[in-house]
């Protein structure tokens, strides 16, 4: 058990059961944060960033880590269609009102990101903030072909050290900053014991999700969907070494909002962690979304003509 947390088990609009781990408590009077992971990873991603929010003397902040379906402790689907944006975005819907969880403050690894965008396209009204880790409207190619290299296809380790390895081997050239106590915990979190053996943390019919994609082509661009990310605080993270999120496309994200954050974390690739002084930028972006929240007030304003509105506030003081 992680300090400070418990699991929770959510039903999916089909039924699947969604394991959710939340972090402090419901009633603190602060935006809920909410995080989604990456394609392959898992809820346990957070568990630094949602300690250390949850915990924040005077101002502890309830979080949401979830695991999407196929990953970590949620139900694997035994219909890899399913492993799909839509499904997924209708499961983060159906944890979001389970949970009294919006309006919240959203943070998206990767295909969290993607996921995050395509929310506000459908549903603005549950975003009160958002945090994009090395993702963007523009993904790059050369980072999708990577990953699609190695999702399901990654050898059986004999131990913990025997994945670190295997990790290392793999990702150093991206992730130059990382001790080999770093590369042991990655291993931990990309598998897990079953039946004696480690076994991959998700769904081995995930690497399905590539099938038919044509990756010699330009993904679609998600601008339409950044653009609807309401007029709240948000920030984009980017690993120093990714090749999914290019530094050209950050630029165009702040060219498009001025207010955005952007911050690059050096000696990390695609995605960067969330810990170290992430943790310390990301409580001051949560912070500035509680003062931006629209008060009760505020929200009543534009159901009452101006002039009536002006009248009642002199009237109540």
């Amino acid at each position: 058990m992680k300090a400070n947390s418990e699991s929770h088990f959510v039903s999916a609009p089909d039924g699947l059961k969604l394991h959710v781990r939340v972090y402090g408590v419901r009633d603190s009077g602060r935006l809920p944060v909410v995080c989604l992971p990456g394609l392959s990873r898992n809820g346990s991603d957070f568990d630094v960033l949602a300690e250390a929010l949850s915990q924040i003397p005077d101002k502890p902040r309830r979080v949401l880590a979830i695991d999407l379906r196929g990953r970590g402790l949620s139900e694997y689907d035994r219909n890899p269609a399913n492993y799909s944006l839509p499904v997924e975005l209708g499961d983060v819907i159906a944890i979001l009102t389970a949970l009294a969880a919006e309006p919240a403050i959203l943070i998206g690894t990767s295909r969290g990101g993607i996921l995050t965008m395509l929310l506000a396209a459908l549903r603005p009204t549950a975003i009160a903030g958002a945090v994009l880790n090395d993702i963007g409207p523009v993904i790059e190619n050369k980072g999708v072909m990577r990953i699609k290299g190695y999702v399901g296809k990654l050898p059986q380790p004999k131990s913990i050290e025997d994945g670190a390895e295997i990790l290392q081997l793999l990702f150093s050239a991206q992730f130059t900053a990382y001790t080999p106590e770093d590369w042991i915990d990655q291993a931990r979190r990309n598998w897990r014991i079953e039946d004696g053996r480690l076994v991959p943390a998700y769904s081995p019919t995930l690497s399905k999700i590539f099938e038919g994609t044509d990756l010699e082509q330009p993904l679609p661009q998600l601008w339409a969907q950044f653009d609807a990310i309401p007029k709240v605080p948000v920030m984009v993270i980017r690993g120093e070494h990714s090749d999914i999120l290019s530094a050209e496309t950050v630029a165009a994200m702040k060219a498009r909002r001025p207010e955005l954050t952007a911050i690059e974390i050096a000696g990390e690739g695609h995605p960067p962690r969330l810990q170290g002084r992430l943790i310390d930028d990301i409580a001051a972006l949560a912070e500035l979304c509680d003062r931006r929240r629209p008060s009760t007030e505020f929200c009543l304003q534009p159901a009452i003509p101006k002039s009536k509105w002006s009248a009642l506030q002199k009237k109540r003081k």
